[in-house]
C-alpha cells in the first residue's frame, strides 16, 4: 500500500515530522519530485536536522530511501547531505536512485541565478538552486537523466551540443562567462563516481515490492499552492507538488496511493513571493514568527524570515481537495497558545462579494481576508497525548477548522519531536 504525505498551502507545513513519523511504519520512502531548493526540518533522538534531498525515512534502519525520476537531483549536494547525516551518528541509509532522474547541472544554478538578477524587482523569490532552469531543460528535452553518465562517448556530444546554445544566452543576454563542455564533462564523471553504487530501476523495485505487501511513503515537497497548474502561478514551483503526481514522479499505478496525508499548519506562513490573502505584518508577524515552527519561522533551506498569517480556509479546503486528502495533519497548534483571540480567514471578499472557493491569481491578488475571532486557549499544550485532554477552545478551534475545510483532521502535532502528536480517530 502506498501513504503520500503532502502540504496544503505554500509549503513549509510540517511535512518532515509527520514523514518521519509515520516512516516507522513503512518499508520504502519516496522522493518523487522537487530538489535541494526546500527542505524539511526533523527533530528526532539524532537532532535536529535540514534535509533538502534526502528522504526524510533515512533516520530508521528498516527503511530504504529512494530518490524518484521525477526529482532534480542535485548529485554534490545529495551526497554532503548524506555524509552529514552519517557523521552525526546515523546509521548509513539504504539508497536507491532512480537511473531516471535527471541531474541538475552546474549550470542551472548559474542560470537560476543571473535570471533573478535580470529581473529585478520582478524576481520569482526562487531559492537560486536551478530548479527552473532544470525542470525547463527537462521538457525542453535537453535534460541529462542518471543514465546517461554510463555512455561517456554519447554524454560528451551532448554536452557539447548543449553548451553552443546555452553560451549565446550567457554571451548576448547575461554577459557572463561561457560554458566549457571538457570541464562540465570532468564534473559529471565525479558525479558518476558518487551515484554508481546507488543507481537502479526504481519503478521495477517499487512494483515488486507492492506485489510483496510493502508499505510505501511517497513524500511531497512544498504544498498545493505551489503546484505549477493549480497553484498561484506565476509564483509557483516548476514540478507538481499533489500527491497525484507522485504516481509519476515514482513510477507506481496511481491506484496503489490508498492514503493521503495532507499537512496542515493551524496558522498560515509561506517563503516567497505571490498572493498570500490572510498575511499579517509587524509586531504582530514578528510575534508568531518568533515562536513558531522549532526555532521560529525561517526557511529551511534559505533561512528567510517566512511570510506570516492566520489560518485559512479557503486555501487549505482547496489545498485538501486538490491533493484527494483522506487525512489532515494539523501541525504547530502549540504555537498559538499565547493568543486571547485567534482570527481564521473564512472567506475572501473580491470586487464586493465573498466568495469560499480559491480563485485564480489575478482575482486572489484583490481578495481580502473574511475573519473571523475565536477565544485561545491560554496555555501550553505539549506533552498532550489525548485528544479529551485539550483545552475546550483547543478543540474548538480544531473542529472549527476541520468543519470549514470539509476533511477530517486525524493527526495533531503539537510540538517538534517525533512523538508530539495526537492521533484523532474520526
Amino acid at each position: 500500500m502506498i501513504t503520500a504525505v503532502v502540504g496544503a498551502n505554500w509549503g513549509d507545513e510540517g511535512k518532515g515530522k509527520i514523514t518521519d513519523m509515520l516512516a516507522q511504519e513503512a518499508d520504502i520512502i519516496v522522493r518523487f519530485q522537487g530538489g535541494a531548493n526546500a527542505g524539511h526540518t526533523i527533530v528526532n533522538d539524532y537532532g535536529k536536522f535540514a534535509l533538502h534531498t534526502l528522504p526524510s525515512g533515512v533516520f530508521y534502519d528498516h527503511t530504504t530511501s529512494i530518490i524518484g525520476n521525477g526529482v532534480a537531483l542535485n548529485i554534490p549536494v545529495f551526497f554532503k547531505e548524506y555524509n552529514e547525516v552519517v557523521s552525526r551518528g546515523v546509521p548509513a541509509p539504504k539508497i536507491m536512485i532512480s537511473d531516471r532522474a535527471q541531474m541538475v547541472m552546474p549550470y542551472h544554478i548559474l542560470f537560476d541565478q543571473y535570471e533573478e538578477e535580470r529581473l529585478g524587482g520582478k524576481s520569482f523569490g526562487s531559492t537560486k538552486s536551478g530548479i527552473a532552469p532544470f525542470y525547463s531543460d527537462k521538457y525542453a528535452k535537453i535534460g541529462f537523466q542518471v543514465s546517461e553518465l554510463f555512455d561517456e562517448e554519447a554524454l560528451h556530444e551532448k554536452l557539447v551540443r548543449v553548451c553552443e546554445t546555452k553560451n549565446v544566452l550567457l554571451e548576448h543576454l547575461y554577459h557572463k562567462p561561457l560554458l566549457d563542455p571538457d570541464e562540465l564533462m570532468k564534473e559529471l564523471m565525479e558525479y558518476k563516481k558518487m551515484v554508481e553504487p546507488y543507481v537502479g530501476d526504481v519503478s521495477l523495485y517499487l512494483w515488486n515490492a507492492l506485489k510483496e505487501g510493502k508499505q510505501i511513503l511517497l513524500e511531497g515537497q512544498l504544498g498545493s499552492l505551489k503546484d505549477p497548474d493549480h497553484g498561484i502561478y506565476p509564483m509557483v514551483t516548476s514540478s507538481s507538488t499533489l500527491a497525484a503526481y507522485g504516481a509519476i514522479g515514482a513510477g507506481v499505478p496511481p491506484y496503489e496511493i490508498k492514503k493521503i496525508v495532507t499537512v496542515c499548519k493551524a496558522y498560515s506562513s509561506a517563503v516567497g513571493a505571490g498572493a498570500f490573502v490572510s498575511e499579517i505584518f509587524g509586531e504582530e508577524a514578528d510575534e508568531l514568527r518568533r515562536r513558531g515552527g522549532d526555532g521560529g519561522e525561517y526557511g529551511a533551506t534559505t533561512g528567510r524570515p517566512r511570510r506570516m498569517g492566520w489560518f485559512d480556509c479557503v486555501a487549505s479546503k482547496y489545498g485538501c481537495r486538490m491533493q484527494g486528502t483522506t487525512d489532515v495533519a494539523f501541525t504547530v497548534l502549540d504555537v498559538l497558545g499565547y493568543l486571547d483571540e485567534i482570527p481564521v480567514c473564512t472567506g475572501y471578499e473580491i470586487d464586493g462579494k465573498v466568495t469560499t472557493d480559491f480563485p485564480t491569481t489575478g482575482l486572489l491578488e484583490k481578495a481580502k481576508p473574511v475573519l473571523e475571532v475565536l477565544p485561545g486557549w491560554k496555555s501550553d499544550i505539549r506533552g498532550i497525548r489525548n485528544y479529551e485532554d485539550l483545552p475546550e477552545n483547543c478543540r474548538k478551534y480544531i473542529e472549527f477548522v476541520e468543519e470549514k475545510i470539509g476533511f477530517p483532521i486525524t493527526m495533531i502535532s503539537n510540538g517538534p519531536g517525533r512523538n508530539d502528536i495526537i492521533y484523532r480517530n474520526k
